[in-house]
């Protein structure tokens, strides 16, 4: 018997069951109604969380967001093909819907609401200033998800607000890791244009490869 007949070379792979989110979704997909209450239950928390990393949690539309990210995976689920679980294809979801959020009301953002909303975190906030540091940094980032296209905006925040790998991003992107990298890349330069600009951002915004 060759080593291509032997019963080791024959074995076949278990399949891996499917997860319970997994099964959901399928049955969601499907139009089951419980099944999909039952999925929304479950990733809810997690995409309002992305929802409020995005757009911050004072956001005046912060609520209605929520409701837009969980119907668009409603109206999404038929077309998902299970590369990645449904949290994550939710979470997907929710950054990208926040983004656009946030795109749609910058120009409704005046200059001096920005500066007063600085202003407060810098001269009020109790928080110790490693703290106070991060949510300025956070702000940062938050505007310019707004400036820069939907796929750098998606990639930044997966990477950096979300703390996602490079492959989880691409998986959820549906992107290769390449692609992923040179998103980020741009991204990054955009970032960089901006701490030129005013180079006092300079120790305000900390960004990792």
């Amino acid at each position: 018997m060759s080593d291509a007949d032997s019963p080791r070379s024959m074995a076949v792979e278990p399949e891996v069951a499917p997860s319970p989110a997994m099964v959901l979704a399928g049955q969601a997909a499907k139009g089951d109604v419980a099944a999909t209450r039952r999925l929304l239950e479950a990733v809810a928390p997690r995409m309002m969380r992305v929802v409020q990393m995005v757009l911050g949690g004072a956001h005046a539309d912060l609520d209605d967001v929520v409701q837009q990210s969980l119907i668009a995976l409603v109206q999404a689920l038929p077309s998902f093909r299970g590369e990645c679980e449904p949290v994550h294809y939710g979470t997907r979801i929710a950054v990208r819907t926040a983004v656009a959020a946030r795109k749609r009301t910058r120009l409704q953002w005046s200059r001096r609401d920005d500066d007063a909303e600085t202003e407060t975190l810098a001269d009020h906030n109790p928080l110790p200033l490693d703290a106070a540091r991060a949510e300025r940094r956070k702000m940062l980032l938050r505007d310019l998800l707004a400036e820069i296209p939907d796929e750098q905006a998606d990639a930044m925040a997966m990477r950096f607000m979300l703390g996602w790998s490079l492959e989880e991003v691409a998986v959820a992107t549906g992107a290769p890791v390449n692609t992923v990298r040179s998103r980020l890349r741009l991204a990054k330069e955009a970032l960089r244009r901006r701490i030129e600009a005013d180079p006092a951002l300079a120790d305000e915004l900390e960004v990792q490869s």
